[in-house]
Order: structure tokens, then C-alpha cells, then sequence
């Protein structure tokens, strides 16, 4: 797809010539899925995402890498790459390799260098430039993305996505949340405040006011509405429930120039990551459209009205989701319409919402596909030209969630080829981006940051094929029984308002007017969750609470997310392998446990960033105070993170 041609400046001026973005043009679409793999399959004849094309799925569970039936394909390609160690091996670009590479530079440079010292004896050396900080820091949340998914699928990615991060940059193989309650609002409001949910505020997607009851979603403010869409309840408008300082707000707060833009396809993915500060922006899945919300703006620039009027999502209409790679290279995943999948798990997959003309059952399909992340990536380079982002000394911020990986991993699973593929269609989309981002602002002007809100875990179901003990854990049939057993001994009920961010909360004001001891029913309600099969450990308020050192299992995590003014009374965490689900179908996240909390944190900029592997453990309350570090900034506030090791 094309940005619009012009689109209007804001007062900072931007003297770079306005050209337009290289794309591969997709059966019906311009698409920008670039990389070197794409453009050999294509002059090959043959189509990537381009058209339909039936596959015979012939790998299965459990046929291990396939690297050797992929080496050839790889090959094949112009200036061919070897295939490296699936999840351990460097690259081409290694840092065995570019550590010889500049003992070798040392040893040719060293008689020039004993020279410059023999001259300058005497002379006091002038202290080193002080390294300009970065004008533009890109921070890319890739929701759902697991860490496994980066490392194992490495031997397949382009030259230029990923890789830029893990041949050229700094990635921490050893990266988690630090707390229990592994969900998309916690995870995008920890990343950019580097504070933990009990700082936040922001404890699930959504959770229930303790004194009514009534649902509250993380993101809503019903004083806000979005700009020239219609605003159901609930939607979210405001950072109203975000209890911590944002990066950009620190940012804006010490400079009135600094830019912030946060752009996703779910609400809270731009609200959360924007906070305070700048303008969010979320897709209409009304509409196909791009918007803000009134808390941010009056109403919009004129760039974004030309990115809009464009109608970008509709040359997405019957596009056709083909895998990037040939059959056998999908070997390593689960095949194609697995009983555990939701609907529509098979490629290729035609994007049209079952209408004959675009409309919002089309806009919403596409959040199960590559387009909409193709789309977020389109609207933040239109940012970055309509903002004029990193055009002068004063730093700022781009944060874009990509949405579409965790509506693939929730329908199908990290273990489908679905997911595969989607991995390696997201990989090409960053290389064009990246490609853009260093003819618009400058390859060493700009930071880059990749990470995801939360992992996956793997589909139960899947689990089980394996041989490993997974399950279902259904909350509604966990409350029934614990509303039986309660009132079984204090009487009827409800004693529970409901679940509420994974936690159970108790109707107190009932307990206390039936004069009930609080202690011993929160205590018989932990006996009763935890004879449920999916429950591997449930905490009391008053464990959370107490300044007892947290020997138990998963305490510390649990006491990092819970709130004492908003969470729940009995916090439950789900046995490994299980997830909290009532649907039988996909699979979910919410855990504690490494499939959930490990995430990618990959870092990238030349003039300030190391290259190379990191494996000391990391939380990824780190991000905030790291990035504050380099733009020069205090850390936020609320910030419980501490500067990852990032200097060359």
C-alpha cells in the first residue's frame, strides 16, 4: 500500500526530499513485505503472499528443525546465507565472528597507533565527544510474541528485521515479566513507566471496582470519546487508569518540542504506551481508519486525515495470506485445521470478513492476518513525516503495537504454522520499515526497541499430544464450586463478587454483616480453589499483604501485580501446561510461568548499543529506565527497573 503523497507539516520543518516508500506490489495490494527470501521467490516466478496458491502441508509434529531441507532453498538466494543453529547460533555476523574481525583491525592498526602515542607524549589527551543522543526512540511492541518464537525460527529470518537486533544489536535471551498477571494492559502499561501492575494500576485488561463490582476496563474514560467514531461503554479513551509517569511524559515535561505517537490496533496498546503525553491513535475496526480519542485531541492533523482518506485498509480487500516459504520448511510447526483450532486455521487464508465489499467484519478480520500490522507500520511512517519525529535536538517517541500476532497465537497457537508464517511475514514488514526509518531519520540517529507485552501458552490440547500435562481450567466452573462449598459452611451466598484480574473477590460488606470470620472463609475458599485441577497455587490478601519474605513459589511475582486498593482477595496462578479458559478452543496467556512471561527485549543503534548476546536475567521493567539513560532523562517516576547493559 501507498502513504498518501503529501501530507502536511507541523511547524518543525523537515528539509529531507519527500519520496515515497519502496513496495512489492501484492496480488490486488501494494504491500510492504520486503526481504531478501520475497524477492528471490519472486523472481523465481513463484508467490509469497502474493496470490492463492494450495499447499499440501507435509510436516508434522515433532520433525524436528528441518534445516537441512530448508539449507538449499536458503541457498539458492542471491549472496545465499548459511543457516545457522536453530535458538543458539549468531548468524553470519556472530560475535565470534566480529570479535576476530576487530582483533584483526587492532593488530593491522597497531604500528599507526604506537606512532600517534610517540607523538603525543607530553601532551594530555582531550577528553572523548560527549555521543549525541538518540533524536528518535522506536519502540515496537509485538503483542504475543514469545521469546522461543524469536530464537526459533532465526535460520528463517530475512537479513534486516529481527536480525538488525540480533546480529547488530544488543538481545537478552534471558528477558521476563516480573510479575503473575501476564496480560496485554499490564504488559504495554510496564513497558514505557518501567513500573509493575502494584504501581500501575493497570492489573488485567479489565477487572471489578471493589466496592460495586462493576467491570472496569483499563483503558475506558467515559469523558473521552473517539474523534468521528462512535464510542460503545467501555471502549478505551484515556490513560485515566494509568497510575504511573510514562517515559514521554518525562520527556515532554523537561522539553515542550518532544513528540510522543503511539499507534496499535487494540486501544490499550496505543493509550497505555502513550500515557499523558503526545496523541495515540487506534484502529476503527468500524471503519478501517486510524483514530484518536478526544482526551489526546481537538481533532486531527491534516496528515492523518490524507493517511485516512486514502482508505489504506480497503486495498487489503481479498488479499490472500499465503505462506512465505515452501511446505517443507514448516516442518518445526503444527500443521494446518487442528481440532483445537478456532475457525479459519488453514493456509492460504483470503481476507474479506465474508462480504462482498469492504465493511467492519473486514476491518476486523484483518487483526488474524499480516495486513493490519502492515497498516500500523504504513500509519507510524506517516507519523514520523507528518510529526517531522527525530527532526531536531529534542528526543522522541514512536510506539507502535503491532496487534495481529496475539489475535494469531489466541485463535491457533504459538505451535501452528499459522503463527510460523506470521512471525516471518512481521520479520519483513520491519526490514521495509527499518529501511524507511534510516533514509527518513538517519541509521544512527534513532533508537530501536523490540519487545512483546506477554507470552503464549501453548495450546493445551498440543501439550497433551506431546506427552506433557496441560488442561483447562474453566473460572466459571471454579467459582460455582467455590460458591457451593462456601455456602455448604457460612450459609448462602454469593460470597464472591466474581473473578476480577485473575483473582477472586469476596463480597466483604456480606461477610462482615452475616458476622462471619473473614480469615476462615478466605481461608476455606483457598481449600476449595485449590482442589481444582487446573490451580497450582491460590494467595490470601493477608499472605500478599504481610512483609514476610516470599518463600512461596510465585509470591513475588503475585505481590508485583497485585494493587491493595484495586485487586481481588484470593490471587490464583494456574498449573504450568494450563491455562484460564472457559472456550475450548485456541489457547491463552496470564501466567507466571516462562511461556507467558518470557518476551523478546531486542535493542538496536549503532552509536549506542553493543552487539551481542546478553544472558543474565532482565525484567522488562527495564525498558523504561534504560531508555531514560540514554535520551539523557530521569527515569520515571513510578520506574522499579533498573539500565540494561547497553554501551559500546
Amino acid at each position: 500500500m501507498q502513504l498518501a503523497a503529501r501530507v502536511a507539516r507541523p511547524a518543525r520543518e523537515d528539509p529531507r526530499p519527500d519520496r515515497r516508500r519502496t513496495q512489492l506490489r501484492v496480488e490486488r495490494v501494494h504491500q510492504p513485505l520486503a526481504g531478501i527470501l520475497r524477492r528471490a521467490r519472486l523472481a523465481r516466478g513463484e508467490r509469497g503472499l502474493d496470490g492463492l496458491r494450495e499447499v499440501d502441508e507435509g510436516g508434522g509434529i515433532g520433525k524436528g528443525h528441518a534445516a537441512d531441507s530448508v539449507a538449499a532453498e536458503i541457498q539458492a538466494l542471491p549472496g545465499g546465507r548459511e543457516p545457522v543453529e536453530v535458538g543458539e547460533g549468531h548468524g553470519p555476523m556472530n560475535s565470534n565472528r566480529l570479535a576476530r574481525m576487530r582483533a584483526l583491525q587492532r593488530a593491522r592498526s597497531a604500528p599507526a597507533a604506537f606512532a600517534a602515542l610517540v607523538l603525543a607524549a607530553g601532551c594530555a589527551a582531550p577528553p572523548p565527544a560527549p555521543v549525541e543522543a538518540p533524536r528518535l526512540v522506536v519502540l515496537l511492541v509485538a503483542d504475543g510474541l514469545p521469546q522461543r518464537q524469536v530464537t526459533g525460527y532465526r535460520d528463517q529470518l530475512g537479513t534486516d528485521g529481527l536480525n538488525r537486533f540480533l546480529e547488530r544489536g544488543a538481545w537478552f535471551a534471558n528477558a521476563h515479566f516480573g510479575y503473575a498477571n501476564t496480560l496485554t494492559g499490564p504488559g504495554h502499561a510496564t513497558i514505557l513507566t518501567g513500573a509493575h501492575p502494584r504501581a500501575t494500576g493497570i492489573i488485567g485488561n479489565d477487572w471489578r471496582d471493589p466496592a460495586t463490582g462493576a467491570i472496569v476496563y483499563c483503558a475506558e474514560d467515559p469523558a473521552h470519546r473517539y474523534l468521528g467514531h462512535p464510542t460503545a461503554a467501555h471502549e478505551g479513551t484515556s490513560p485515566r487508569n494509568l497510575r504511573a509517569e510514562t517515559l514521554g511524559e518525562v520527556l515532554v515535561a523537561a522539553d515542550s518540542r518532544s513528540k510522543v505517537v503511539a499507534v496499535s490496533g487494540k486501544d490499550r496498546g496505543a493509550i497505555l504506551l502513550a500515557g499523558r503525553a503526545g496523541a495515540a491513535y487506534v484502529f476503527m475496526r468500524a471503519s478501517g481508519a486510524f483514530a484518536s480519542t478526544t482526551y489526546y485531541l481537538r481533532e486531527h492533523p491534516p496528515w492523518v486525515e490524507a493517511f485516512n482518506a486514502a482508505k489504506p485498509a480497503d486495498r487489503y480487500f481479498k488479499a490472500a495470506w499465503t505462506p512465505l516459504l515452501p511446505d517443507m520448511a514448516y516442518g518445526r510447526s503444527v500443521p494446518d485445521d487442528q481440532p483445537w483450532f478456532s475457525a479459519g486455521g488453514r493456509l492460504p487464508m483470503t481476507i474479506d470478513g465474508g462480504l462482498e465489499a469492504p465493511g467492519p467484519n473486514f476491518y476486523a478480520s484483518l487483526y488474524r492476518s499480516p495486513f493490519l500490522d502492515a497498516l500500523t507500520l504504513d500509519f507510524a511512517l506517516a507519523a514520523v513525516e507528518g510529526e517531522s519525529l527525530g527532526g531536531d535536538d529534542a528526543p522522541d517517541i514512536l510506539a507502535v503495537s503491532l496487534s495481529g500476532h496475539d489475535y494469531v497465537n489466541h485463535a491457533w497457537g504459538a505451535e501452528s504454522r499459522l503463527s510460523h508464517d506470521h512471525v516471518l511475514q512481521l520479520d519483513h514488514l520491519l526490514e521495509s520499515f527499518f529501511k524507511e526509518l534510516d533514509r527518513r531519520i538517519g541509521r544512527d540517529r534513532y533508537v530501536a526497541v523490540l519487545t512483546a507485552d506477554h507470552g503464549f501458552m501453548p495450546v493445551p490440547e498440543f501439550s497433551l499430544s506431546q506427552g506433557k500435562p496441560a488442561g483447562r481450567q474453566s473460572p466459571r466452573a471454579a467459582l460455582a464450586k467455590l460458591e457451593a462449598g462456601l455456602a455448604a459452611k457460612f450459609g448462602p451466598g454469593p460470597w464472591t463478587k466474581g473473578w476480577s484480574a485473575q483473582a477472586i473477590l469476596l463480597d466483604r460488606a456480606l461477610v462482615a454483616k452475616r458476622g462471619v470470620d473473614e480469615a476462615a472463609l478466605t481461608e476455606e475458599a483457598k481449600r476449595i480453589l485449590l482442589a481444582e485441577p487446573g490451580i497450582e497455587a491460590v494467595f490470601t490478601r493477608a499472605e500478599i499483604e504481610s512483609d514476610s519474605p516470599a518463600r512461596a513459589p510465585y509470591l513475588a511475582a503475585v505481590r508485583k501485580g497485585w494493587h491493595r486498593g484495586l485487586s481481588g482477595d484470593l490471587q490464583v496462578v494456574t498449573r504450568p501446561g494450563w491455562i484460564l479458559s472457559s472456550y475450548g478452543k485456541g489457547t491463552t496467556h496470564g501466567s507466571p510461568h516462562p511461556e507467558d512471561s518470557g518476551v523478546p527485549i531486542l535493542v538496536y543503534g549503532p552509536r549506542w548499543v553493543k552487539p551481542g548476546r546478553r544472558d543474565a536475567p532482565v525484567d522488562v521493567a527495564d525498558i523504561a529506565p534504560t531508555l531514560a539513560a540514554l535520551l539523557g532523562a530521569r527515569a520515571p517516576s513510578s520506574s522499579e527497573g533498573v539500565p540494561l547493559p547497553l554501551a559500546p
